[in-house]
């Protein structure tokens, strides 16, 4: 029976990724690095900023790297100030209303970024539960925070479906046993599918998740 859907961010609700992509390659610039969006891709989308900076900027101490992440997340913030819901979202969200289905976001954002973004977006009480990474004993790719988002939400992963753009939070998601849907904002759909996503969309406007979502009420009326 479904019970609730689960949200990713970044990428998912609203496609940031081109925005984070020139704010870290503007700051990785200033360390010689200049970065193409394959590495973005690969080397950052998806994990927390730790997770990042430790990987490409082994050399900075631990003060150094949290001042580094604090930066780029200033400059993310500052050029995201219209971001949109990619299409489809709003009515996903009153048909999620509509069931009486339970909503959780669950992302690697920093708790800034989160916070922000939900204002602009108009979503700051869209959900019943938010579980940040960086709360958990890991970040996605770790199941830690699917876990925790079933755990605050009182259900178990069949009661559940995610929806995530990124490599490593589907098999975050799938991880913890949640069937995933893949949002093809910014990555091949292939390598979605290849993470775990049983299916593959580019936004909430695709026929193919309003026929799953409606057969599964359908199926929950005649099973009832």
């Amino acid at each position: 029976m479904l019970t609730a859907i689960l949200f990713d961010l970044d990428g998912t609700i609203a496609n940031t990724d081109p925005i984070h992509y020139q704010a870290w390659r503007k700051m990785l610039l200033d360390y010689s690095l200049d970065i193409d969006e394959k590495f973005y891709q690969t080397r950052i989308s998806g994990k927390t900023n730790a997770e990042i900076i430790k990987d490409i900027l082994p050399q900075l101490s631990l003060e150094a790297g949290i001042k580094f992440a604090e930066e780029k997340e200033a400059m993310f913030r500052e050029q995201a100030q219209n971001i949109q819901p990619l299409p489809g979202f709003t009515e996903l969200l009153a048909w999620t209303e509509a069931h009486q289905l339970k909503r959780a976001l669950v992302t690697n954002a920093p708790k800034l970024n989160a916070y922000f973004m939900l204002e602009v977006l108009g979503l700051k009480e869209a959900f019943d539960k938010v579980v940040f990474g960086e709360d958990c004993v890991a970040g996605k790719p770790n199941p830690a925070p699917y876990q925790a988002a079933l755990n605050k939400l009182g259900i178990t992963a069949e009661n559940a479906i995610a929806l995530e753009d990124s490599p490593s939070g589907i098999r975050s998601a799938v991880s913890a046993g949640i069937r995933t849907i893949g949002i093809a904002s910014t990555h091949n759909p292939d390598v979605l599918r290849e993470k775990g996503a049983f299916m593959v969309i580019p936004d909430f406007t695709d026929l193919q998740l309003w026929t799953l979502l409606n057969s599964q009420m359908e199926t929950e009326l005649v099973n009832s």
